[in-house]
């Protein structure tokens, strides 16, 4: 009996030793993550895909008026779909700001040919013809809504549309002026502030932002940091890299280009960035 006890012992004090071995073993492999969920994130997410990302440019997509000062910022709605059905053909595949960050950052998933549709200020062509475009291809935009347009766009209801169809919605100011020429106490109302509201009213957390009319300067771009931005797109022609996240570049899409001329600027561009190629 008292052999029997002994051998039990042993066995438990065993089972013991080698639970403690395979925590040991375990500790080691992972690292410590605050949240508890370093475990899971270390055998799910893969090593971050650091690779260039075309982001376009659009503006209202409708006919321009007569007298238009930038006649080059409307593109027709024909010519707008055409445009996403070329680039379907080509491969490319729509996601927003914050799905390439995410992959930039933390190895989130990408299509092969990943491509944002970004839409600056807010006109209601966005919305009525835009929306559905690539709702019918199964793609979402990003909004880069300066606040003082909701009106323009169709009002609350209308940016609620988009962010139920999966859009994602920046901060592009509140009045659109030139950042570089306004007061400190402005500048913050115009990031910060901005942010503050798009989150307050729609409850979405604005993570990037867009300089208007592309003009900023090192204390613009301070501020932008500060106010807690992730990235900030600009006007330079190019694609966006994670190298320099306040100053990411773009391609303007411009009326009367066409689907094969944007498919040929893209081509052009890509040659810049050898990981694409």
């Amino acid at each position: 009996m008292a052999r029997r006890v002994t051998l039990r012992l042993s066995l438990a004090a065993a089972c013991v030793v080698a639970a403690a071995l395979l925590a040991l073993l375990v500790v080691a492999i992972v690292p410590a993550d605050k949240t508890g969920a370093g475990a899971v994130r270390a055998s799910t997410t893969s090593p971050p895909n650091r690779a260039a990302v075309p982001i376009l440019m659009y503006h209202a997509i409708r006919t321009a008026p007569a007298g238009a000062r930038l006649p080059s910022l409307f593109v027709r709605p024909k010519e707008f779909a055409a445009e996403v059905r070329a680039l379907r053909r080509t491969g490319y595949s729509a996601v927003t700001l914050q799905q390439v960050w995410d992959a930039w950052h933390h190895g989130a998933a990408l299509p092969r040919k990943p491509i944002v549709f970004s839409f600056d200020d807010g006109y209601a062509s966005q919305v009525s013809i835009a929306l559905p475009v690539l709702r019918r291809a199964g793609w979402v935009g990003v909004l880069n809504l300066a606040l003082d347009w909701v009106d323009d766009i169709g009002g609350e209801a209308a940016v609620r549309r988009l962010i139920d169809a999966g859009w994602e919605i920046d901060s592009h100011t509140r009045t659109h002026p030139d950042l570089t020429r306004v007061s400190a106490q402005q500048l913050a109302d115009e990031t910060a502030g901005a942010r503050a509201e798009i989150t307050r009213r729609f409850g979405v957390p604005a993570n990037f932002f867009c300089y208007p009319s592309g003009r900023y300067d090192a204390r613009v771009v301070a501020v932008v940091r500060k106010a807690g931005y992730l990235a900030a797109t600009t006007v330079k022609r190019g694609f966006a890299t994670p190298a320099n996240p306040f100053t990411l570049a773009r391609v303007q899409v411009d009326g009367g280009m066409g689907a094969a001329a944007l498919i040929k600027r893209l081509s052009t561009l890509r040659k810049r960035y050898p990981r694409l190629s």
